[in-house]
């Protein structure tokens, strides 16, 4: 009985409701009950269920009357700080502080409070982080630090007053050698971007662990203006090569970015043909294996070369069979591209035997 009535107390301190709350504590005598219970999967704490609500008279009621520890973690081992700065609840996260929470305390995978605002665009609540000493050089397990997770936002405030007051914040690489300007350039936060170019030295192509630089990020998502500006002001490169040695124009024929291939081929000139190194494949191989027919179309009407075979003899048919793309297969089909064999002897109809894709050569 004791169990439904404290699960009723969830309910209401997720609702606000403060003077129902204290009632029905008072009634059955769960106060104590109460004040170190952990519920559910999670292992919530009514003092979570409060911060992350953003109820500050339960929150105080909780603390203060009840008796439940400022630093009680669930099962991710989060804070009441990290629910209130993750929810972008001002009062109570400095009523937290004030209680005298950790600012940098962990929950699971390392996060602060500190990076856990930070995936907000609240500067309120970073700032009283900051001004508590909170500490934007740490970093996940991932690698990043606040400033990093805030460059993924993408806003230039925060971005701007983290610079002020930490300005060697940007100096900073993830696990796998990625820099907040790759975070920004992928998710096309220009703004960010232009932050970023103007007050830190980034070095021109810089390469994480892949070999991808900030400027393939933008154009394998479809940032092409903010491709534009790396090239203007970051004297990027168009035809770096990752690891793999696949080029941009290969990305973002994987990606089946249209206009980031215009841009490419047409406004700066790189050979839509290009063979990364390694298999030797060409855009239309890479376009055909992801399926991405529009793509094969603007391939084929840049220039792109139906006929090129990869290093085992393999055209872009053997890719589309390969993927199990009957559409891509069809239209390559249509285009003219015959069914020759590869190095090994083997057609893309033999490569097309456990699918579908059969059916589009029965009926070619």
């Amino acid at each position: 009985m004791d169990e439904d009535r404290l699960r009723v107390l969830v309910k209401l301190t997720q609702e606000g409701r403060f003077s129902s709350l204290k009632d029905h504590m008072e009634t059955y005598g769960l106060m104590e009950a109460a004040r170190d219970k952990h519920f559910g999967r999670s292992g919530d704490t009514l003092v979570h269920y409060a911060a992350r609500h953003g109820h500050l008279n339960i929150l105080d009621f909780l603390i203060k009357d009840v008796g439940t520890d400022v630093e009680v973690y669930n099962n991710d081992y989060k804070r009441p700080l990290h629910e209130a700065a993750s929810m972008s609840h001002l009062s109570c996260v400095s009523y937290l502080l004030q209680r005298g929470a950790m600012v940098d305390s962990l929950k699971k995978a390392d996060w602060t409070p500190l990076m856990m605002a930070c995936t907000r665009r609240n500067l309120n609540v970073i700032r009283v982080l900051m001004e508590h000493s909170a500490d934007p050089f740490l970093r996940n397990k991932d690698g990043w630090n606040a400033f990093h997770i805030a460059c993924r936002e993408g806003d230039p405030l925060v971005v701007g007053y983290l610079l002020d007051v930490a300005p060697d914040v940007w100096k900073t690489k993830s696990k796998t050698g990625r820099t907040p300007l790759h975070t920004a350039a992928m998710h096309g936060c220009e703004e960010v971007v232009n932050i970023l170019l103007e007050r830190c030295s980034y070095a021109s192509d810089d390469k994480d662990s892949c070999g991808i630089t900030p400027f393939v990020d933008a154009v394998r998502n479809g940032h092409v203006s903010l491709a534009r500006r790396l090239l203007e002001k970051h004297q990027a490169s168009p035809t770096s090569l990752d690891t793999l040695g696949v080029q941009p124009v290969h990305q973002v024929a994987v990606t089946g970015q249209e206009e980031a291939l215009c841009f490419l081929v047409r406004e700066l000139q790189v050979d839509v043909n290009q063979r990364a190194t390694g298999l030797e494949l060409t855009a239309l191989h890479y376009a055909a294996k992801e399926g991405h027919v529009s793509t094969i179309k603007a391939l084929l009407d840049l220039g792109a070369d139906l006929h090129a075979r990869d290093k085992k003899g393999r055209t872009a048919l053997h890719m589309a069979s390969i993927g199990q793309h009957a559409e891509a297969a069809k239209t390559l089909l249509r285009f003219g591209l015959e069914d020759y064999q590869d190095e090994s002897g083997t057609t893309a109809r033999e490569l097309a035997q456990k699918s579908d894709v059969i059916q589009v050569f029965d009926c070619s």
